[in-house]
């Protein structure tokens, strides 16, 4: 049985749906909150099979409040990545991903967007990735992919949406598993929140189906690219 290293950012934002996915492959999750107190991040890839590295809610790289726990972050994703360990970073933690590997960070407002992602060809993720569905992202700040990225889907303005590192690590700028009651929770948790929130919560709440049966076919090829499987 594989373990993976979840990193928690915040009290509200989890794994959401991904868990049940997990569960149902007998992927053992540890969730680390360094943001707690006594909260330790380990100091290495020892003992884990994967890391994944969730979002941040207000927190940015290079603009707002930095990520308190950046640095060892960096540098703990860069250890994961020259071990050969799949690397899965969902919003922030997609920056966080991008810049390890060698990208950058560049400054974005805070935003909390329900948006369609459309792939970029047929067959990813061994045809396992829908041509086209919705995904939730709250962030702050947009990743600078490095050379040899590839992007798998967009978003409708054409920014990478998924975007891979090496031959297992993904970057999502949303959160594919994403529930409304996590995004409600996580806009109640700081005083700095994207504008109109109640938009694209109504959004995320319309679109809560497609979202969790996309995810189970998307679950399939996610786990598969990674080796989480």
């Amino acid at each position: 049985m594989k373990t993976i290293c979840v990193i928690q950012h915040t009290e509200a934002e989890y794994l959401g749906l991904l868990e049940d996915h997990f569960d149902g492959r007998g992927i053992r999750y540890a969730y680390k909150r360094p943001f707690t107190h006594g909260g330790m991040l380990p100091a290495s890839p020892d003992g884990y099979d994967g890391l994944v590295l969730l979002g941040g809610g207000p927190y940015g790289l290079v603009s707002g409040h930095i990520l308190p726990s950046l640095g060892h972050e960096l540098r703990l994703t860069r250890a994961f990545l020259d071990a050969g360990l799949p690397v899965l970073g969902l919003e922030l933690g997609a920056v966080i991903l991008a810049t390890a590997a060698g990208g950058g960070a560049a400054e974005a407002p805070l935003r909390f967007e329900v948006s369609r992602i459309t792939a970029t060809a047929p067959g990813h993720f061994g045809g396992m990735l829908p041509a086209s569905l919705p995904m939730a992202a709250y962030l702050r700040d947009k990743p600078v992919l490095p050379p040899g990225a590839k992007v798998f889907a967009t978003a409708e303005n054409g920014d990478p949406a998924i975007f891979g590192i090496g031959a297992n690590s993904l970057g999502f700028i949303g959160h594919p598993g994403a529930k409304r009651g996590m995004m409600e929770d996580l806009i109640m948790e700081f005083a700095d929140t994207p504008e109109d929130c109640a938009t694209s919560l109504h959004l995320l709440g319309e679109a809560q189906a497609e979202i969790a049966e996309g995810l189970t076919s998307l679950m399939v090829g996610l786990s598969r690219h990674t080796g989480f499987m």
